[in-house]
């Protein structure tokens, strides 16, 4: 019986493991122009971190991670998420005492959710964001949600929609939740089991309920809108002034939550419809928080952050036809041996052509000069070194141009200097051409 990996995880090979190394390494150059600096988690945390963290009331800690006992009965949780272990990280290391503030980081790197698979959406999952944790300020929020837009842009998503709301200080929560209850109260006995465990911890949770029926109960429910403290309110026409200072377009959704009891005040997604028409629902997502640092043993500060789905982010890419053209697997050199001659001699000249920056690979089988050729066009090689007796006894190898099929022999110490002149030439044709062709 053969042996097929777990559902809700997939094998990334081929053009899917490069773009994935494509679209971190843009991602990751692009936080660190706005000064973010890479930290790295564990992937497995104590549980108690993350139900101290996301919440109870969560659909994350309540169904969808993935807790065992490890060997000294201690509960043990693969990461359903990022930014609870990335605060732990740093309260635990105490880098808001040793850092300017913000503390600004990013990461990037699978996380774990036991929940359906679905378009883009794996148990197993890839994700990019940062934290931008120490200083309060609308600015703050400004520049995360900057960033993230900035991010997507440069991957050329066009006609992102930044959907945002704010669930406003404590006052605004509390006095909203109160309204969310007596509004809900009348309709619990027909809402789903989930919507009542959410009612007695957190009725914000509500608002997130996917059943059907009961999405039609919550939209006449209070908006939170109605509920801002001035100072909430306050702050959050500022942050939409300081998003049109800078042309962020958004959209205010009165009914985004997010599904993390840490938020409060701002909160945000990405969401992308791709030129095909599919929906791909949030690309990303984030928000504010405002006692997470102090519940996890830090002082008392806050914090923002966001984080991209990696597998999200392909899929669109991919649909959209924006990752051709990025790619270039192609070989420069395929080192050809004929017969049974000195493979020390052929590794030797291999490495050397890689060590000079030539993306070269050499052919290890026993096989037929012609089908040598067949593959080095399947790998796209631009140049042929063939070694046979006659090149090892005379100590040189024969280059072909597999594009033009002329070829030369070179000796073995003129070779990178003979495939560098070659290679420099063939710049400044295609140069050539393509200024020729813009006229």
């Amino acid at each position: 019986m053969s042996i097929k990996n777990v559902k809700g995880t997939h094998d990334i090979i081929g053009e899917e493991a490069t773009s994935f190394t494509y679209i971190e390494n843009l991602l990751k150059q692009i936080a660190e122009l706005f000064g973010y600096q890479e930290v790295r988690t564990p992937v497995i945390e104590y549980s108690e971190l993350f139900v101290r963290s996301v919440g109870e009331s969560s659909d994350v800690v309540r169904k969808e991670m993935y807790t065992f006992l490890d060997k000294g009965e201690r509960s043990i949780t693969l990461r359903p998420e990022f930014t609870a272990g990335i605060i732990r990280l740093i309260v635990q290391n105490k880098l808001l005492a040793t850092s300017e503030l913000p503390l600004k980081t990013h990461y990037v790197g699978p996380a774990f959710r036991y929940e359906r698979p679905q378009l883009g959406r794996y148990r197993e999952f890839n994700q990019f964001g940062v934290e931008a944790v120490g200083i309060n300020s609308a600015e703050i929020d400004a520049e995360v949600i900057v960033l993230s837009y900035t991010m997507l842009q440069s991957l050329n998503l066009e006609n992102v929609l930044i959907k945002i709301n704010t669930l406003g200080d404590e006052e605004s929560r509390h006095n909203y939740k109160n309204a969310l209850k007596q509004y809900f109260s009348p309709y619990l006995e027909k809402m789903c089991p989930d919507c009542h465990s959410r009612y007695e911890l957190n009725p914000l949770r509500i608002l997130d309920c996917k059943v059907p029926e009961d999405q039609e109960i919550v939209k006449g429910a209070p908006k939170i809108k109605d509920y801002l403290s001035k100072n909430a309110k306050e702050k959050f026409d500022y942050l939409l002034s300081l998003l049109d200072g800078l042309e962020i377009p958004y959209e205010i959704d009165d009914t985004l939550v997010r599904g993390l009891d840490y938020y409060s005040e701002t909160v945000f997604e990405f969401h992308y419809t791709s030129r095909s028409g599919k929906d791909y629902g949030a690309l990303g997502a984030g928000g504010h928080y405002d006692k997470l640092v102090k519940e996890l043993g830090g002082p008392d500060v806050s914090g923002i952050g966001f984080s991209l789905g990696i597998e999200r982010l392909y899929s669109v890419l991919k649909d959209d036809g924006l990752l051709e053209g990025y790619f270039d697997n192609d070989l420069d050199i395929y080192v050809m041996p004929i017969g049974q001659i000195d493979k020390q001699f052929v590794l030797q000249v291999t490495t050397g052509l890689r060590l000079a920056g030539y993306r070269t690979d050499q052919c290890f089988e026993d096989v037929k000069l012609t089908n040598m050729f067949k593959r080095a066009e399947r790998k796209n090689a631009k140049y042929a070194i063939i070694i046979g007796e006659n090149e090892i006894e005379k100590h040189e190898v024969i280059i072909k141009n597999l594009r033009t099929t002329e070829q030369e022999t070179c000796p073995i110490d003129q070779l990178i200097e003979t495939i560098s002149r070659k290679m420099n030439e063939e710049d400044l044709d295609e140069e050539f051409s393509q200024n020729v062709k813009e006229g």
